[in-house]
């Protein structure tokens, strides 16, 4: 096929596990943004994207938080979850196995029947929600490095199976009924977690905002209280109260062999603005509970891919401990996350969307004036 290349590409690497009767490849730019003063670290991050400004733009909020001392970050949950969907006679069944999956009497011999599918698989918990006779049960457990999906819905197969002793009533309708819930928007993802629930924070110096960013302080805490926080209501937004958190989390997810179609639920985020400091500073912070990110399997054991997690420093699994990798790597996103969030929004406030993408968006630009501005 004219346009689409075909050699230069190791179709070894990706049979059996990425992509089934390939023709070619697409090639992408990939661009680096940094560095991300993030927990005491540098990073430069790979982003992967055809959009013009974005990789300048998250470069430029990179700026302005090294230059005030950097972001801090924090994981707060890691489990991936799955969510069979079964079905009995009645809805009083149902709720027989239901009350029997959240006995905490129970809880130990599950967590033996799932652990068995991984040696890094470890139940988290288990959550059921009834719709008549329908059971959804909604698995969560630690997956070491990897994204694990399917380590997980191999112990949710483990655990079903099970279940035909006490239950032999049971009808399984699918190993996923949707509320896991896996490339989808969900409230139940943007509540309880789904993968890495991270937040990260920086104090952003009055002098940076002025300098760097080209506003101040006042001005981002009004337009994002506004844009991000009663705009996003209006439209009845699900997870979606941010400027593009979704534009960061691709871009990263592509260079880095994440599966792209997981941007939809990695990119819930709640952007916060407060002025701190006497009102001089400003203190922003990203919240996002479900980054679906891992460190092996799937499309990280590229060429191209790995190069850009061994950039980052997470390549492959942790040695020392295990789901480390993965963990960072989350973090790393949400903290691009918040770089990206701070530049955009300080270019709404000033004025300098359309005219910053008039300059670096246009396919007649001057490359090499870009590279020096």
């Amino acid at each position: 096929m004219e346009g689409l290349p075909l050699d230069g590409f190791d179709y070894a690497s990706i049979l059996g596990q990425c992509c089934e009767m390939p023709i070619g490849h697409v090639q992408l730019p990939v661009g680096i943004a940094g560095p991300l003063a993030l927990d005491g670290r540098a990073y430069y991050v790979p982003m992967a994207t055809t959009e013009g400004c974005l990789v300048a733009s998250t470069n430029r909020g990179c700026k302005a938080i090294a230059e005030s001392g950097g972001a801090v970050s924090v994981v707060l949950r890691d489990g991936m979850t799955r969510a069979p969907a079964v079905r009995f006679a009645t809805a009083a069944r149902a709720a027989e196995l239901k009350f029997f999956l959240e006995d905490p009497a129970n809880f130990d011999t599950l967590a033996v029947v799932f652990n068995r599918s991984s040696r890094f698989a470890r139940l988290q918990g288990i959550q059921c929600s009834l719709a008549g006779r329908n059971l959804y049960m909604r698995f969560t457990c630690n997956t070491g490095d990897a994204m694990g999906m399917n380590m997980v819905s191999k112990g949710v197969q483990n655990v079903l199976d099970y279940l035909q002793e006490d239950f032999p009533d049971i009808d399984v309708i699918s190993i996923s009924g949707n509320f896991c819930s896996d490339k989808k928007p969900a409230a139940v993802n943007w509540i309880e977690g789904r993968g890495k629930s991270v937040v990260c924070e920086a104090i952003v110096k009055e002098e940076v905002v002025k300098k760097v960013l080209k506003t101040n302080v006042a001005s981002l805490v009004e337009l994002n209280m506004i844009k991000n926080l009663a705009g996003s209501a209006v439209a009845g937004a699900l997870g979606g109260f941010n400027a593009h958190a979704s534009n960061i989390v691709s871009a990263i997810f592509i260079a880095t062999g994440q599966d792209p179609a997981q941007n939809v639920e990695s990119s819930h985020c709640i952007t916060m603005m407060e002025a701190v400091n006497d009102g001089k500073d400003l203190h922003i912070s990203v919240t996002m509970p479900s980054i679906e990110v891992g460190t092996v399997g799937g499309g990280t054991q590229l060429a191209s891919q790995s190069a850009c997690l061994d950039l980052l420093g997470v390549k492959g699994a942790s040695l020392e401990t295990p789901g480390a990798n993965a963990r960072l790597l989350a973090t790393i996103v949400a903290g691009a996350v918040l770089a990206g969030e701070l530049s955009l929004m300080s270019a709404l406030a000033a004025g300098q969307l359309v005219k910053s993408h008039m300059k670096y968006n246009r396919s007649s630009r001057d490359v090499s004036k870009i590279a020096a501005a």
